[in-house]
């Protein structure tokens, strides 16, 4: 696939000194490196000109691309007004961590001098007059090409209150494991005793792009257990498939006692922190006013099994969001 531009009629698009001058004039980091898991899924590592203030693993930092940059195609038309082609589009990203160096050595963020972001393309708006600004931009992005990153890293979605013996649930859906995999890590360095378990939905395996990374970390830390679960392959769909397990979603798999079994721990609130993050269906937070889902999220089956998000402590569920 070629990256090209979306509007013809934009200056910018036939302009190369004039956007290599709002380049200069906008962007503060570079890419450094490109993992592409496949064509619709990249870990980018992107290292801010100004260096990195300190953070707290699960939080989340904003990148940017200017509106004059190329659309990768195939991607929703975007027709751009004049006014608009010289702004930058900005987005929240929760940082994710490699969590292993070049030599299978564990590795924290606060270890690394880029930030590391976990992200899928998306091709298409939810509306026909909204098309997506930013990822089509950013899979056009090569090793050595600038951006722009937030200097401020924030967020309330952390550690904060977690003991050595807790067990920390973590419950992600795609790229949201990204804060997951920073938490994972830094849980592991300071010796976290209780079990930490790191599920993440995805429709194929072919989406999990740390799976190899986290299962060296099974090898070597007890108390750390990896759920990969899926939702499209043959063994999800097929019942005459000899591995059929249908589709493994967290939902159903909290409720059943399932989720549980696979953790090796019995995930109850007297000592359990969870934190979800991706989907919102799978979240499951209603906003005043609007009517529950037919199927729940995971708030509500949480609080009915004793978890509260009021506290801090054990029994606390917390969530990431960006809608």
């Amino acid at each position: 696939m070629l990256p090209t531009s979306s509007n013809d009629s934009v200056s910018a698009a036939s302009d190369p000194e004039s956007r290599l001058h709002l380049r200069e004039a906008h962007y503060n980091a570079t890419l450094i490196k490109r993992i592409d898991i496949h064509e619709e899924l990249v870990r980018f590592r992107v290292r801010p000109d100004a260096g990195i203030k300190p953070f707290e693993p699960g939080q989340y930092v904003a990148v940017g691309l200017g509106y004059w940059e190329p659309r990768i195609q195939p991607s929703q038309d975007e027709q751009l007004e004049e006014k608009k082609w010289r702004k930058v589009v900005r987005r929240a990203y929760s940082i994710s961590c490699p969590m292993l160096d070049t030599a299978g050595v564990l590795t924290t963020c606060d270890e690394l001098d880029y930030l590391e972001m976990y992200i899928t393309l998306v091709r298409s708006g939810d509306t026909s007059d909204k098309p997506p600004a930013l990822t089509p931009r950013l899979f056009c992005l090569s090793e050595g090409d600038r951006l722009v990153v937030e200097a401020k890293i924030t967020g309330h979605y952390t550690l904060a209150g977690v003991g050595d013996d807790d067990t920390v649930l973590m419950l992600g859906t795609g790229t949201g494991e990204a804060p997951h995999n920073a938490m994972t890590a830094h849980l592991l360095r300071r010796g976290h005793r209780g079990r930490i378990v790191n599920a993440t939905t995805v429709r194929y395996r072919a989406d999990l792009g740390y799976l190899d990374e986290h299962a060296r970390l099974m090898k070597a830390y007890p108390q750390y257990r990896y759920l990969p679960l899926t939702t499209r392959e043959p063994e999800n769909l097929d019942p005459r498939h000899p591995g059929y397990v249908g589709k493994q979603y967290l939902q159903d798999l909290f409720t059943t006692g399932r989720l549980a079994e696979m953790a090796d721990d019995p995930l109850d609130a007297a000592r359990t922190h969870v934190f979800l993050c991706g989907n919102p269906a799978m979240i499951g937070l209603v906003k005043p006013g609007s009517l529950a889902p037919e199927k729940p999220g995971m708030l509500p089956l949480l609080h009915a099994a004793g978890f509260t998000n009021e506290e801090r402590g054990p029994g606390n569920v917390r969530y990431e969001k960006y809608w």
